[in-house]
């Protein structure tokens, strides 16, 4: 007995000692000589106490579908090429119906056999015959098909934005998807709510173009322009943080785009000025590779949705899948510019539908609030077990004590954030954590009216009631696992700090305080009463 005891007061000790380690590092000051000692994890604060951004964000999912239909007609186009099927002039209309032309009446059982074989997401809604024994296509995405491409849009936003967030520095955000095609961020402890906008809501959508310099500028800005052509802008960053732009022509097909970037940093020219030095993968080295061989002495337009940053000259062949766009902008737009291509482009745009702003001002008086409430709750709690039970009482604080230590301990070494609801989850803690210190003292008590020596009640106290307080506590935790895995970030506080608390309320009342009575029963003598 006296080896086992020795053996699980050593182990109480290093769980107490451990759990003050982690939770010391969020209430010392930052330089105070003790944080050389101690883990860096502290407490995070949510949304509701340390203030922050909350946005709610739509996708627009026609977008996303329009730019699919396009990318697969110009599949179809390639496809039918390699089969020997001339197809012409592959285009979206109307954002949901794709158009092309047959040249040759005959090869349309010929296309259609393929349509079938490579493309049966999408349906044929018309052939029209047109002159020249030309047909011309209409397809449709399959209902099916437009599910998924909804579904598929909405996960890989979620998960671009929550790269981007991720690389932007922000702890603990909650990103989530809502109904509708809708996402929710929340972004504790952030003051800058437009740059944060500007970051997750870019597209992003790299693409590298041929410059046709021996376009007519005059003709192109009356809107004619040579078919395969349009006319962009290409902008010119000021010393003064302002833009100039002069109109520019390039060709519509876009020879290379940034899905195949690995890597995007920023990097200065010889002139001081920022630029963006970019990595493309094996794939996309060749046909970077191949593409300025084959342009050299033309320009190459790196297009950014939609607007031109640069467009330098290609004077030899460029092996090794190492780009640079350079001159357009400062150093705060380069560095978060770097950061949007290395996350990847948005496979549709998205649009801000809600912002709130929540000041530190409302989290710091939500906090002193909480914390009164819960000082209040643990010290009425302390007062009423040590009068109530008396040594058991004063067993039971000490457990409770060493109960919210852990609780603290644990938000801070597994990254958790605390929320308001958790706080309310930490006082419903202190309340269910000596109710199973209660469920004891009562089953021991019951032990000493039948005449039990205090040494055996206790341990039939504890044998009996054990199992009645895990089953009570493992159905708890099961209710706030279903909270954590489908609420929202508050929710999902207090189901975090319900979890914890429970978990360290078992160790305390059932490990922790059996330890403290059988140091009492080791030293008590014969015949001792237990005050209970």
């Amino acid at each position: 007995m006296k080896g086992s005891l020795r053996y699980r007061i050593i182990l109480a000790l290093l769980v107490g000692v451990l759990g003050l380690v982690y939770v010391l590092p969020s209430f010392i000051a930052q330089d105070s000589p003790l944080r050389g000692a101690l883990p860096d994890d502290e407490i995070s604060l949510g949304l509701d106490l340390k203030g922050g951004v909350h946005l709610t964000l739509g996708v627009d999912i026609p977008e996303a579908i329009e730019y699919n239909l396009n990318q697969m007609g110009q599949d179809i186009r390639t496809t039918a090429r390699d089969e020997g099927i001339a197809v012409l002039k592959p285009s979206v209309r109307g954002k949901d119906k794709l158009n092309f032309t047959l040249l040759k009446s005959d090869q349309r059982a010929k296309l259609d056999g393929l349509l079938n074989k490579h493309f049966n997401m999408l349906k044929v809604k018309a052939r029209e015959n047109i002159s020249d024994g030309k047909v011309r296509y209409t397809l449709v995405m399959t209902p099916e098909y437009k599910r998924e491409v909804s579904k598929l849009t909405v996960d890989q936003v979620l998960k671009t934005i929550r790269t981007r967030i991720d690389q932007f520095g922000v702890a603990e955000p909650d990103i989530r998807r809502q109904q509708g095609g809708r996402i929710q961020v929340q972004l504790p402890g952030l003051d800058d709510p437009q740059r944060a906008i500007s970051v997750i809501g870019r597209t992003a959508r790299l693409e590298f173009k041929i410059v046709d310099d021996a376009a007519d500028l005059t003709k192109a800005k009356q809107g004619i322009l040579a078919p395969g052509r349009e006319l962009s802008t290409l902008k010119h960053y000021r010393m003064d943080g302002t833009y100039s732009t002069e109109p520019i022509v390039l060709h519509k097909d876009t020879v290379l785009s940034g899905e195949y970037i690995t890597d995007a940093h920023v990097s200065y020219d010889n002139f001081g000025q920022p630029m963006i030095s970019m990595n493309f993968n094996s794939r996309g080295a060749r046909i970077f590779s191949r593409v300025t061989g084959e342009n050299i002495g033309k320009r190459l337009a790196i297009v950014l949705d939609g607007e031109v940053y640069s467009a330098p000259s290609i004077k030899d062949k460029i092996p090794g899948g190492r780009a640079s766009i350079t001159g357009s902008f400062s150093d705060s737009e380069a560095a978060d510019l770097a950061l949007v291509l290395r996350s990847g482009s948005l496979p549709a745009s998205v649009h801000v539908m809600e912002e709130r702003t929540v000041g530190p001002s409302l989290g710091q008086e939500s906090i002193d609030k909480g914390v009164t409430a819960a000082l209040a709750g643990f010290v009425v709690v302390l007062l009423f077990m040590a009068v109530y039970y008396g040594f058991g009482g004063l067993v039971a604080d000490t457990a409770l004590v060493m109960n919210i230590v852990l609780i603290m301990a644990g938000l801070a070494g597994f990254g958790a954030t605390l929320t308001l609801p958790g706080i309310a989850g930490i006082i419903l803690t202190i309340g269910m954590a000596v109710d199973a210190n209660v469920i004891i003292f009562e089953r021991i008590r019951e032990e000493l009216r039948r005449g039990l020596t205090a040494r055996a009640a206790i341990e039939e106290g504890y044998a009996k009631a054990t199992l009645t307080i895990l089953d009570a506590n493992v159905t708890t935790v099961l209710a706030a696992i279903i909270l954590y895995q489908f609420g929202t970030g508050p929710i999902r506080g207090f189901a975090v700090t319900l979890t914890l608390g429970i978990l360290a309320s078992m160790f305390t009342a059932i490990f922790v305080t059996r330890i403290l009575f059988d140091m009492w029963a080791a030293k008590a003598k014969t015949g001792a009463r237990l005050s209970i």
